[in-house]
């Protein structure tokens, strides 16, 4: 047995399981009695309700139940609501209408539920909602924040005057425009963070049970985090949280989808209720496109003013988020914290003003992905630092180095008074460059030249803080056969905590990471959990299990002075065991366990925190593209990346997370683009026929690097490293390509960087 400790990469233990075809997916678990549903969804992206007339679908072979809003009503169900009704700083409410579960009275979005179908096989359910009769009187639709905001603009919802769920002004205006005044360069963009979708391999689904005898639901659920959502579907079933159980085995991705909670997580269970039988669905990928939590979609207008030696004096941001049709899921909580609480990033910026709105259009509801609201704050200030590079003639990395903050500076304090304990960022900037070949960049663009094609250097440096849900909890137990059962609050959804959440409790505990078993996933095994999101798994569950593992080490050297006859104060605890200072006398942790076990003091621990601060990686990432002058193509010729992880757990599945990120990010710069008809509000991207996700041979390897600075708000030392490629790539690649157009006099660019997009580009400079 082995005893793989922190900062070790052994394989991940989990991967096993999954290349042997025994994971526990959703359509992987076997029901007795198994009923099937289809969810039929309007067609319309803007429509009134006149009628629904079910029943020739009800008579239709193997139909169970037809359901509607009518018959939800009927049955007490209640709509859901955001996670975050009101300003996390100031408290005002937002202006939103709830999302009910089926639409009632109008539909706000093409692919909106308005009906449930069981049946005893799919096939029969999708059957059978082709036979539900809709009366639609179609309306006008809106699908960008621009159209929703027009005099004109046709109300989503009474409750949202003007589409407006959100106005809000912060930061320091006065000192903003004395700034303006006096500076000697400015330098203004607008900006799109486009909207995305995230099509996780695993679609979005779920099984429903109710015991009738217990009053009871189950969920199994692909969903990365279980006991927020499950307390969001008791509230829309009518029941207590206790009354709803969610398990999820195995999930087959998230990247912020499966966040939180949807409709059909309770209809479902309602369905299984209503028919007495288990009731499967899972999303076609179709229904992922048109339903999904989308993510991004933020314009803004973004000013930047500098002095004559080029620090930064101010920043003046108003902003635009398109919500969708529903404030679903974390609502206008991304806008009002996550989005303002590294305005200026890594920069000394003395005063930052912001304009933030958030607004209804008749698109499907937003969420989040990897790094939202932080990657929007973090392009903004990378576009308009390449930006003001160019226009006032500094080089573009000694710009950035003269307005980071500095380490001997740290902890910083921004201007919204948010702190970041721990970077290097001057420092991870030239490591960066240096790794990246910067200096070669100009050999490699003439040759690019000569080859007919166009190329570009950008670099981004990002920043992100990770926490997410303030509490989490580990319960560990030692189990007779020796093994020890690691029960976390939060779960994997691909990240490898399998591998290293056992790799953290042998590190402190000196046990063999084979006797340590994770277990998660089910909201029966643990009170609470915070779930996986906000890159916050490692940091908070993390310290979870280091806390429970000082208080184990504490109980156990009561037990081993016990059994070794000696004075607690003299007991130390070494790589698993309790010895006698001065002695070889000692004692191992097992037997400790059994000892306790036998006197009714076992070592089993349960610890819950709630935690005070955020961890803040950061890193700088370098792009080179190449683009072809006649067809617009861009590719990805190289991509280099330095981060601060802090304390690395597991370097291996450090690595594998960024260069997912990396993937991902690098998507939305090049190719993806969820896109809806202006008119009629259907979605043009809506499968994949249309909608580009990136594969291998659209990215190049990446060459990826560490600098770490421990980070000083945990234990561990950790810091989240989930989410950095996504934030880092979309600016680093948009500024690779202005750099690349900028021959031509391109001096802004909107992504994606399809072809079609270059080649106007190009041709209108020209």
């Amino acid at each position: 047995m082995t005893i793989d400790r922190m900062g070790d990469s052994p394989r991940r233990r989990e991967d096993a399981r999954f290349v042997r075809g025994k994971g526990a997916y959703l359509d992987d678990l076997r029901f007795d009695g198994l009923a099937h549903a289809a969810v039929l969804r309007s067609p319309h992206a803007h429509a009134s309700i006149g009628s629904i007339d079910v029943s020739a679908a009800a008579a239709s072979p193997g139909v169970l139940a037809v359901l509607t809003a009518a018959d939800a009503e009927a049955d007490g169900l209640q709509p859901l609501r955001p996670y975050i009704e009101a300003n996390v700083q100031t408290g005002e409410r937002f202006a939103f209408a709830p999302q009910p579960l089926l639409a009632t009275g109008k539909v706000r979005f093409a692919g909106e539920p308005v009906a449930l179908i069981v049946a005893e096989t799919h096939a029969q359910a999708l059957d059978a909602a082709e036979l539900v009769a809709i009366d639609y009187a179609a309306l006008p639709a809106v699908t960008t924040a621009e159209a929703a905001r027009a005099p004109s603009a046709p109300i989503l919802s009474e409750e949202v005057p003007g589409n407006v769920c959100l106005d809000w002004r912060t930061g320091d205006a006065t000192g903003a425009d004395e700034a303006f005044g006096r500076a000697s360069h400015i330098v203004t963009l607008h900006l799109d963070n486009h909207r995305i979708v995230m099509n996780p391999m695993e679609p979005r689904g779920g099984v429903g049970l109710f015991d009738a005898g217990r009053g009871r639901y189950t969920l199994h659920v692909s969903s990365q985090n279980i006991h927020n959502n499950r307390n969001h579907v008791a509230r829309a079933l009518g029941v207590e949280a206790k009354d709803v159980r969610f398990v999820a085995p195995d999930v087959g991705g998230g990247f912020g989808a499966k966040n939180f909670a949807y409709a059909e997580h309770a209809l479902i269970l309602w369905a299984a209720r209503r028919t007495g039988r288990p009731v499967k669905w899972i999303a076609s990928r179709s229904e992922v496109f048109l339903s999904d939590h989308a993510a991004r979609d933020m314009s803004a207008e973004a000013a930047l003013a500098l002095d004559a030696e080029g620090k930064f004096l101010a920043l003046k941001v108003s902003s635009v988020a398109n919500l969708g049709a529903y404030m679903a899921g974390a609502g206008g909580g991304v806008q009002t914290y996550q989005y303002i609480h590294l305005q200026g990033t890594v920069y000394r910026l003395p005063a930052i003003s912001l304009h933030v709105m958030a607004v209804l259009t008749n698109t499907a509801p937003i969420g989040v992905t990897r790094g939202p609201g932080f990657a929007e704050a973090v392009n903004i200030v990378e576009r308009l630092i390449d930006a003001a590079a160019r226009e006032a003639g500094f080089d573009r990395a000694q710009l950035r180095r003269l307005n980071m903050v500095p380490p001997e500076a740290m902890p910083m304090t921004n201007a919204f008074g948010f702190q970041v304990d721990s970077g290097a960022f001057a420092q991870t900037l030239d490591l960066a460059l240096v790794r990246a070949d910067a200096a070669g960049f100009a050999a490699r663009r003439r040759q690019s030249e000569a080859a007919g094609k166009l190329r570009g250097l950008g670099f981004a440096y990002h920043i992100k803080g990770t926490g997410g849900p303030p509490d989490e909890n580990v319960d560990i137990r030692f189990e007779p056969d020796g093994t020890v059962s690691l029960i976390t609050g939060t779960q994997h959804i691909g990240q490898g905590h399998e591998t290293t959440f056992p790799q953290i409790l042998a590190h402190r505990l000196g046990l063999p990471n084979e006797r340590i078993r994770l277990r998660q996933g089910d909201t029966d095994l643990i009170a609470a959990g915070g779930g996986h999101g906000s890159s916050r798994a490692t940091y908070m569950g993390g310290t979870a299990i280091w806390r429970a593992a000082d208080e184990i080490v504490a109980k156990g050297t009561a037990l081993a002075a016990e059994a070794l006859e000696a004075a607690e104060v003299d007991i130390r605890f070494e790589d698993g065991r309790f010895t006698v200072s001065g002695t070889d006398r000692g004692i191992g942790l097992p037997e400790v366990a059994a000892l306790g076990s036998e006197k009714g003091r076992p070592l089993d621990t349960f610890h819950a925190w709630t935690r005070q601060h955020m961890t803040f990686p950061n890193g700088a990432h370098v792009a080179e593209v190449e683009i072809d002058r006649d067809t617009g193509r861009a590719g990805l010729a190289r991509y280099t990346a330095v981060d601060d992880y802090g304390v690395l757990v597991n370097p291996m599945i450090a690595s594998g997370q960024a260069h997912g990120a990396m993937a991902q990010g690098a998507g939305q710069a090049l190719l993806e683009h969820a896109t809806y008809d202006p008119r009629s509000g259907q979605m043009v991207a809506g499968s994949f026929m249309d909608y580009a996700l990136p594969r291998a041979d659209d990215l190049p390897p990446f060459n990826l690097g560490f600098n770490p600075t421990p980070c000083t708000t945990n234990p561990l030392g950790v810091k989240g490293c989930g989410e950095a490629g996504a934030i880092a790539a979309f600016p680093a690649i948009a500024n690779a390509i202005l750099d690349a157009l900028a021959p031509l006099g391109v001096r802004n660019f909107e992504g994606p960087a399809s072809p079609a997009r270059l080649w106007q580009a190009m041709q209108a400079a020209r």
